[in-house]
């Protein structure tokens, strides 16, 4: 009876170490599955070029959905491939006044699209 009990109990700590050993084995993999994805995550997230400081309240950049902390991927023509500095994006806007633009921001991690149009405001500039 005793050498039974021993061997029952043998088969049942193997039994155990192969559960934990599979468990183990799905955890590592399910480790490197969400690292991969949040890895091609960051990487299909295009370039920011500029970043959002301040937006005036009623502005034309207000109005159009644009936040503090946006970061610029896309302003019309302007982009990380052709943006030598600011004076780029007062260029198109200038050229863009009344005509709505296709702005593209990195916002929380997520690309988000906002229409803008550039328009003169309260004795202000065209963006605010």
């Amino acid at each position: 009876l005793q050498n039974d009990h021993k061997a029952l109990m043998k088969q049942v700590e193997e039994a155990l170490h192969q559960l934990h050993a599979r468990e183990k084995e799905k955890h590592a993999r399910d480790e490197a599955e969400a690292l991969a994805e949040a890895m091609s995550q960051t990487q299909s997230l295009p370039q920011a070029f500029a970043k959002v400081n301040a937006v005036t309240p009623g502005s034309p950049a207000n109005i159009s959905g644009l936040q503090v902390d946006d970061e610029i991927v896309e302003f019309g023509s302007v982009n990380v491939n052709n943006f030598q500095n600011l004076q780029n994006i007062a260029t198109v806007v200038q050229h863009s006044e009344g005509r709505p633009l296709s702005v593209t921001v990195l916002r929380s991690g997520k690309k988000v699209h906002v229409g803008l149009t550039p328009k003169r405001w309260a004795g202000k500039g065209l963006l605010g």
